[in-house]
């Protein structure tokens, strides 16, 4: 062969082959595009709320494990309600009620009712049950226990009985399906968010959360930053504390919130008993634990008991929004009469607490055990509580508690650090019950593009809440509308017709 026919015979071998490592990756198919390009089949919702609203409900088929997605699959259950101007549609609005493990489909028949007309016009409104909940292929623990947090007692003993509760919840979850269990994680969550994206045919998500839903949306933003636009994260957790330092710091803010319910208690002594002043209403409460601890309540048909271990997280449940002051005073009334062993309702007193108690626990224990590895040691969480209870009677043998994860295997993954500049509202409220306000402060900080908006004098967990706040709900519906976040951090003030007398 001729010297030059030979040279460029090799010089085309050349181009072609570099050619072929060009686009090799790009032609090759990717593994998750079949999810990503699924066709969604949009049906009745068969619930009365979201019936009401004129949403539809439909599943979205996603990766059991996002590293093998040629395995096992879930189905996201998710809902729509239509943007009210389909001409002026920006594009969907996802959603996260908090928790962990709170259902999520109904969340955007409650948040539209603080929308303006003109964001109603501009946004398909999503709800999301994630995975592992409510109607997203549940997660189930065999001990049906309605929590998983549980407050300490009062000595070593009830100490030990808390221990050993967590072990055995831990190993009745982990007796069924591990393989799902291990991979509900709110890292997961997030990737199914961006596969929700993709077969509603965005670019972009805009995202309202609130409590643990700030952090799903803060996990969003570090691990798919050019996904994401308008973003508003209502009672936030801060990254660095998720889960255990976030318990911790809800021991204070719920002494405090005790006192500021003691206060309105007192006002309305000839009601309900419990003494004229702050101080007399927390002695109160703070005997009626005791009693408890001595005269427990077993509820036998319901599997509910009222004692030392409970009785805190009744009243924390209710602490969280002063709206429900009546509520808490009746079922503090409910528990005094019923460890003095007259007759309990128990059907009534689980009616004013389930409203505001913590989400089912199968789902609740996947998602927090599985996102972060817990102390293992009991005397840690021992040490802790003994530390906490001068300055936290009531509250600090819970937000120090051992749970079920501390028996749990280590997480699949690493928890994200969320360190980024994504656009986002954050709003942070200075007495909240769950979320204290030190973690919207931190959470301000990793996202250095967000803007903070300070909910002052108002103990509350939720702050984009009709009657509330105009100043804050026009900062929500100005970005959520415009784009425009603030020009600085700023504060609102909550208005004075909100609060019971």
């Amino acid at each position: 062969m001729p010297t030059r026919w030979f040279r460029w015979l090799v010089s085309m071998m050349g181009i072609v082959l570099v050619a072929g490592l060009v686009a090799g990756p790009a032609q090759a198919q990717d593994p998750l595009d079949r999810f990503y390009r699924q066709r969604l089949d949009w049906q009745p919702c068969h619930d009365a709320a979201l019936d009401a609203a004129g949403a539809r409900c439909a599943g979205v088929v996603v990766p059991l494990d996002y590293t093998h997605p040629d395995g096992r699959t879930l189905t996201i259950a998710i809902s729509r309600i239509a943007a009210t101007d389909p001409a002026r549609r920006r594009g969907v609005l996802l959603s996260n009620p908090g928790g962990p493990g709170g259902p999520g489909l109904r969340t955007m028949t409650g948040v539209q009712k603080s929308m303006t007309a003109d964001v109603r016009a501009q946004y398909d409104l999503i709800g999301m049950d994630p995975r592992g909940v409510g109607r997203s292929d549940p997660v189930a623990c065999a001990i049906p226990l309605p929590t998983m947090l549980f407050s300490a007692g009062f000595d070593l003993f009830g100490y030990a009985r808390d221990t050993g509760l967590a072990a055995v919840l831990a190993a009745s979850c982990l007796a069924g399906d591990v393989g799902k269990l291990r991979n509900i994680t709110t890292r997961n969550t997030a990737r199914d968010m961006d596969v929700v994206r993709g077969t509603l045919g965005v670019d972009k998500i805009n995202y309202y959360g609130a409590s643990y839903g700030t952090y799903l949306g803060a996990v969003y933003t570090q691990m798919f930053p050019s996904k994401t636009d308008r973003m508003v994260l209502d009672s936030p957790v801060d990254p660095d504390r998720y889960w255990v330092g976030m318990y911790q710091d809800m021991g204070p803010i719920n002494e405090y919130a005790l006192d500021d319910w003691a206060a309105w208690a007192a006002r309305h002594d000839d009601r309900y008993h419990f003494g004229t002043t702050a101080p007399q209403v927390r002695a109160f409460v703070e005997d009626l634990i005791r009693r408890a601890a001595a005269h427990p309540v077993i509820s036998l048909g319901s599997g509910y008991l009222v004692d030392e271990h409970t009785v805190p997280i009744m009243l924390l449940a209710l602490l969280s929004n002063p709206k429900m002051n009546a509520n808490l005073a009746d079922v503090v009334r409910l528990l005094s009469d019923g460890v003095d062993g007259k007759p309990l309702d128990v059907s009534k007193l689980k009616s004013k607490v389930s409203a505001s108690a913590p989400p089912e626990t199968s789902g609740m224990a996947a998602v927090m055990c599985g996102d972060v590895a817990a102390p293992r040691n009991p005397a840690w969480y021992y040490r802790n509580i003994e530390a906490a209870r001068p300055t936290q009677p009531v509250f600090g043998a819970f937000a120090n508690n051992i749970t079920a994860c501390a028996y749990w295997p280590d997480p699949i993954e690493p928890p994200t650090k969320v360190r980024n500049a994504t656009s986002a509202l954050i709003l942070a409220v200075t007495h909240d019950t769950r979320t204290a306000y030190s973690e919207g402060l931190a959470l301000h900080r990793d996202l250095s593009g967000s803007r903070l908006v300070t909910l002052a004098h108002t103990r509350i967990h939720g702050s984009f809440r009709p009657g509330l706040s105009p100043c804050l709900n026009d900062y929500v519906n100005t970005y959520l509308g415009t784009g425009a976040l603030p020009a600085a951090d700023v504060t609102c003030e909550p208005d004075p017709e909100f609060f019971p007398e």
